[in-house]
C-alpha cells in the first residue's frame, strides 16, 4: 500500500463522519418537522457501521506502519492521535443517533462548526505538532524519510563501532593468550632449571665426600711410610 494511502483513508473517514452529522442534523429536523425519517435512519446506521469499518481499517494500517519502522516513533503518536480523534467523533455520532432529537443545537456545534458548549470538548479539533504543522503529505513523508536516514545512519555508525570493539577485543584476547604461552614455557623452564641445579648440587656434595675420604687415606698412608721409614732406619 502507497504510503500516503493512511492518510487518504483518515481524509475519506473524516467525510464519513461528516455526512453522518449532517444526516442526524437532517433527521432530527424532520422529526421537529413530523416528517418521515426512516429512509435517513437506515442511511445513518449504515454510514455508522462504514465509519467503524474505516477506524478499524486505520487501526490495522498504522500497528503494520509502526510494528515494520515505516514510519518514524513521532509521525506514529501524531497518526495515534488523530485516531483517537477519530474515535471520540463516532462515539459521539454514535449517541447522538441513538439519542433521537436530543440537543440538535449541541450536535450541530460540536460536530459541524468546531464549537463546544456545556463542556463539551470539539473532537474534530486536534493539537498538531509544531514539527509538520503547515506542510503537506508529500513534505511529511520527505521528513519521515530524511528522520529514517539519520537514524540508520547513526545505527550504521554504531554497528562500525561495535565491529571495532569486537575487533580489538579479540587482538587482545589473542595477545593474551600468547602471554600466557610465553609464561607457561618460562614456567616449565624455571623448573627444568631448578630440578637440574638440584641434581648438580648432589653430586658436587657427592664428588666433595668422595674427596674427602680420598685425601684421608693418602694422609694415613703417609703417616704409616713414615713410621715404617722411621722404624727401619738405622740409629747413628
Amino acid at each position: 500500500m502507497a504510503p500516503d494511502s493512511w492518510f487518504s483513508t483518515y481524509d475519506s473517514t473524516c467525510q464519513i463522519a461528516q455526512e453522518i452529522a449532517e444526516k442526524i442534523q437532517q433527521r432530527n429536523q424532520y422529526e421537529r418537522n413530523g416528517e418521515n425519517t426512516t429512509k435517513l435512519t437506515v442511511t445513518i446506521r449504515a454510514l455508522l457501521q462504514k465509519l467503524k469499518e474505516k477506524i478499524a481499517l486505520l487501526k490495522d494500517l498504522l500497528l503494520r506502519a509502526v510494528s515494520r519502522h515505516q514510519i518514524t516513533q513521532l509521525e506514529g503518536d501524531r497518526r495515534q492521535n488523530l485516531l483517537d480523534d477519530l474515535v471520540t467523533r463516532e462515539r459521539l455520532l454514535l449517541t447522538s443517533f441513538k439519542n433521537e432529537g436530543a440537543e440538535p443545537d449541541l450536535i450541530r456545534s460540536s460536530l459541524m462548526t468546531g464549537g463546544a458548549k456545556r463542556g463539551v470538548p470539539n473532537p474534530w479539533l486536534f493539537e498538531e505538532p509544531e514539527e509538520t504543522r503547515g506542510l503537506g503529505f508529500d513534505e511529511i513523508r520527505e521528513q519521515q524519510q530524511k528522520i529514517i536516514q539519520e537514524q540508520d545512519a547513526g545505527l550504521d555508525a554504531l554497528s562500525s563501532i561495535i565491529s571495532r570493539q569486537k575487533q580489538m577485543g579479540q587482538e587482545i584476547g589473542n595477545e593474551l593468550n600468547e602471554q600466557n604461552e610465553i609464561i607457561d614455557g618460562l614456567a616449565n623452564l624455571v623448573e627444568n632449571t631448578d630440578e637440574k641445579l638440584r641434581t648438580e648440587t648432589r653430586r658436587v656434595n657427592l664428588v666433595d665426600r668422595k674427596s674427602t675420604s680420598c685425601g684421608m687415606v693418602a694422609v694415613t698412608l703417609l703417616l704409616l711410610v713414615a713410621i715404617v721409614v722411621v722404624a727401619v732406619w738405622p740409629a747413628d
